[in-house]
């Protein structure tokens, strides 16, 4: 959902307010109204990056497909060749922040979250045995990086004749040109509760911030 930023300035000060922050915050004048929306507004793209990556899935909206949507384009694989036969990996777009959901359209159940190549289950992944690898009824699917980007690595399918059924994620947040920013809608209270933090560490209000972190982490549970 798109929030607008004129509106997040009001949450938060509103959140700022109801939290008893210190009186400096709230100075009487424009000019300190325009310091502290200055100071709110450098902290939305972060708490938006914090929350998001820290949700549980089920609070998460659809999110973005990896393929072109104007174009409905299926997502390009590279399949792997010899014995790495049946496993493959996608190029992921330059925006990608987290993975949604990736599923194969031969595979049993979906992947939700991804392991890194320093995970020590990712060395069985790259193993010449099928048999330790991912399958299709226990899919597996790693980030690693190419000479040409990121990736997303699968293993394994039943043949190369699989497609990709889903592949979705969340990109950086940004604010875009009608100064509005996309947030879990589920989410927005947490963003709202992280963003009156961090103003606060900015403030020097360790304690009073790291309250509302707490508050946060409790509206994401």
């Amino acid at each position: 959902m798109i929030y607008a930023i004129d509106r997040i300035l009001q949450d938060v000060r509103v959140c700022l307010d109801q939290n008893e922050t210190s009186d400096a915050l709230f100075a009487e004048g424009d000019e300190e109204t325009l310091h502290l929306n200055e100071v709110i507004r450098s902290k939305v793209l972060e708490a938006v990056r914090r929350v998001h990556m820290e949700a549980p899935y089920h609070l998460l909206e659809q999110g973005h497909n990896f393929g072109d949507d104007e174009t409905d384009e299926e997502v390009a694989i590279t399949w792997g060749t010899g014995e790495m036969a049946n496993t493959g990996y996608v190029y992921l777009p330059r925006d990608f922040m987290r993975l949604v959901v990736f599923e194969m359209s031969d595979w049993e159940r979906p992947v939700y979250v991804p392991i890194s190549v320093d995970d020590p289950t990712y060395a069985k992944q790259r193993s010449r045995f099928a048999g330790i690898r991912g399958t299709a009824q226990r899919p597996v699917c790693a980030i690693g990086v190419r000479p040409g980007g990121r990736v997303l690595e699968f293993y394994s399918c039943k043949s190369e004749e699989a497609t990709v059924q889903r592949a979705v994620y969340l990109p950086y947040p940004t604010i875009d040109e009608n100064d509005g920013v996309d947030i879990s809608e589920r989410c927005y209270e947490a963003v709202v509760y992280t963003i009156a933090g961090l103003t606060l560490t900015t403030s020097g209000e360790a304690e009073k911030a790291n309250a509302l972190f707490d508050l946060a982490k409790t509206v994401l549970e």
